[in-house]
């Protein structure tokens, strides 16, 4: 690595207590803490990671590529029990103990090499495959945490994912637009009316409101399309899952909440809202099997 990346790498911003205090405070808190600490702490590793590497993607200066590539390099060190990374060290002792292959933590890399060189996706389904990269591995290794492989359950685990990451994109259009990423799909713009320049605006379009309304839809199905996942689920798993859709439902009615209109401001549910909407999956009749 040289020594702009490795200078970027120690900047404070990146220090690994920040990228754990940034990763406990972002992802379904109400539910992280009544977890059991093993599982809390191995969820953490998880997101601990992901976080480490969205940043160095994301806001690293200089060489983000060669970062990135580091990364790839310490994440094979961790998988063997030889990196002295903390947060990497511990996603690779986390992975020792549940089974977690190596290739939920190289598709994260690969959706951030995606970013430094894709900033726009023509059609839904492109997006889709980019979920699929960047967010539905973080779910395949929630679920081997709490012990569960079915197929079932990890294609509602992609769905949920997909939802999620399909959600902050629509909270973060402003934030992404900034970094000239655009993560609506441009023949969905297209079919709406509306312009890359709208998202510049001081407020939101009616036409753009009516896009993302649509967006939210297709979270929202696929959010209920995967909350079976939840109702066959129990103890500690179903907790936590509870806490990862009801947030997604919980953020889909802050953003309705303001008209959808998320470039005036960031839409962001309040704890209570999530508590709520995770309680009425957590205490819904289970599915039958």
């Amino acid at each position: 690595m040289s020594t702009a990346a490795a200078a970027e790498l120690s900047a404070p911003a990146f220090a690994p207590e920040a990228i754990l205090d940034k990763a406990g405070s972002e992802n379904f808190p109400v539910a992280l803490r009544l977890l059991p600490r093993e599982l809390r702490s191995d969820l953490l590793a998880i997101y601990g990671y992901a976080r480490l590497v969205d940043d160095l993607g994301d806001r690293a200066e200089g060489d983000r590529l060669a970062l990135l590539d580091w990364v790839e390099r310490e994440l094979d060190r961790a998988l063997e029990g030889r990196s002295e990374h903390p947060i990497l060290a511990a996603a690779g002792d986390m992975a020792r103990r549940r089974g977690v292959g190596r290739g939920s933590f190289a598709d994260l890399i690969a959706a951030n090499r995606l970013d430094q060189v894709i900033t726009r996706y023509q059609r839904y389904e492109d997006l889709v495959g980019y979920c699929a990269l960047s967010a539905n591995p973080v779910g395949r290794m929630v679920l081997a945490v709490f012990g569960i492989t079915e197929t079932r359950a990890v294609a509602d685990s992609d769905r949920i994912c997909t939802a999620l990451q399909i959600i902050e994109h629509l909270q973060d259009v402003v934030e992404d637009d900034d970094v000239g990423r655009i993560y609506l799909p441009l023949d969905d713009l297209e079919d709406f009316g509306v312009s890359e320049q709208e998202l510049r605006a001081s407020a939101a379009s009616p036409a753009l409101r009516r896009l993302i309304a649509f967006e939210c839809g297709r979270a929202r199905n696929l959010l209920v399309a995967g909350s079976g996942l939840v109702a066959r689920s129990h103890g500690p798993a179903r907790l936590a899952l509870a806490g990862f859709v009801g947030g997604g439902l919980a953020q889909l009615d802050a953003i309705a909440a303001v008209g959808y209109d998320v470039i005036a401001r960031r839409p962001k549910a309040a704890t209570p809202m999530v508590a709520r909407r995770a309680l009425a999956l957590l205490f819904a009749r289970k599915e039958r099997r």
